[in-house]
């Protein structure tokens, strides 16, 4: 394995408190040495003056859709969309066909990581069976074989005993309990956000509060069984105001904010952009400043792109049948670095918010920078602008709200195991 020594960046790794202009060397496949001036004979030489190196990107919310679901995105494509947007560490959902609940199904995606991939997979289980809300998976044997979360994601789990059982269950494992908080009651056949914009455009909407009252009762089984859960997605200014509540009393939740709901509101689904569809939806501005207001004030633990591809068929249609969600894998960086620029977070924060914050929060071994420790590294430039074309996604499908947006900032280079996994 060759020797790597990535020269002059600004090294920002916040689990270890370090930012500072040093290199990197990289040897067989692990940090050798963090320092100024380091002499590597026969390495290759990564400049990376005036760039930023930090531990690789962490994204624990990723749609890979494979088994069964490959014409929208597989293993390959999906890992080598995560590797372009400097990711080399993603969590995937179990909402494949078959569902990822059993040994099975979880060995066949680590498998075809190993012969497909191009950077670590952590399989997420789902809680119960079939994501069918009716009897829980076996998380204790999937635990043991490198499961470290679960989730019925797309669905939420409407039975609360069963949430119940499953918090009790998980906890003891050390499992995260990954909620979709979403009361479909509430939800009913609403398609948007409800408010004005729903309204003006005839679409049936969906209130906040089918969000904000699934996430009061997920944070209340937490308080009740002990367990840990991470509410996935949050977008309303209750969920937030919740989750901030619920960590001032000690209760062990932690939560992820997308990049679509920092930076868009439900005014982008005019014209009947499907592409601007997705669940939960894309809130009020009201609900935007409070989610960015969390991530400020640490109420957010996590940066996840909820990544979810499909194919032009599922979008190109009327938007009440349009399917949900967006691709977000090659967006998620500069969309993050943006909260940079105006002012909201400093650098060394949105660092933690891709890297060791999801990581700890789904307790998978990623997101550090240490002498010894796995060499999967991202150098990154702030500066760099480039122009978002949908139809040049590395992702098999292309459902982005944010085709044709400039941005700045991109992954120049992305380090897997010691190995460039992409270079730009």
């Amino acid at each position: 394995m060759a020797k790597i020594l990535i020269k002059g960046g600004r090294v920002i790794s916040p689990a270890q408190q370090l930012d500072d202009t040093c290199d990197v060397l990289i040897e067989k496949g692990k940090i050798a040495a963090i320092g100024k001036d380091l002499d590597a004979q026969g390495a290759e030489i990564i400049d990376a003056d005036g760039k930023i190196v930090t531990p690789g990107l962490v994204d624990i919310h990723v749609h890979l859709r494979d088994p069964g679901l490959e014409y929208k995105e597989d293993i390959a494509s999906g890992t080598l969309s995560a590797v372009t947007g400097g990711f080399t560490s993603i969590a995937c959902m179990p909402n494949t066909n078959p569902v990822n609940d059993n040994l099975s199904v979880k060995n066949y995606i680590l498998n075809k990581v190993k012969e497909e991939g191009h950077c670590r997979v952590f399989p997420i289980a789902s809680i119960s069976k079939g994501l069918q809300g009716e009897s829980m998976t076996e998380m204790g044997e999937l635990k043991g074989l490198g499961v470290y979360g679960v989730s019925d994601d797309g669905k939420p789990v409407s039975n609360a005993q069963l949430m119940r059982r499953a918090m009790e269950y998980a906890k003891p494992f050390g499992i995260t309990i990954v909620t979709h908080a979403e009361d479909l009651e509430l939800v009913g056949s609403g398609v948007m956000n409800e408010g004005p914009v729903s309204t003006e455009l005839g679409l049936k909407g969906i209130p906040c509060v089918a969000e904000d009252a699934a996430t009061a009762r997920e944070i209340m089984l937490a308080e009740f069984t002990g367990a840990h859960l991470h509410v996935a997605h949050v977008s309303t200014k209750g969920s937030i105001d919740l989750v901030r509540q619920a960590k001032k009393r000690g209760v062990n939740v932690t939560c992820e904010a997308t990049p679509h709901h920092f930076t868009l509101t439900d005014e982008a689904v005019r014209g009947y952009n499907t592409n601007a569809k997705m669940n939960p939806p894309l809130r009020s501005a009201e609900d935007r400043e409070a989610v960015r207001k969390g991530i400020a004030d640490g109420t957010v633990d996590a940066i996840a792109t909820d990544h979810a591809p499909h194919h032009i068929d599922e979008k190109n249609v009327e938007f009440n049948i349009a399917m949900n969600g967006i691709v977000g894998l090659e967006t998620a960086l500069p969309l993050s670095l943006q909260l940079v620029e105006d002012g909201l977070i400093d650098l060394p924060k949105a660092v933690a918010l891709l890297t060791c914050g999801p990581a700890a929060a789904l307790g998978i071994p990623a997101g550090q920078l240490e002498e010894g420790g796995v060499a999967d590294v991202t150098v990154i430039d702030p500066e760099l602008e480039w122009t978002v074309d949908a139809q040049k996604l590395v992702s098999k499908s292309k459902n982005t709200p944010f085709d044709g947006w400039k941005m700045n900032g991109a992954a120049l280079c992305t380090i897997v195991g010691g190995k460039i996994a992409y270079r730009r």
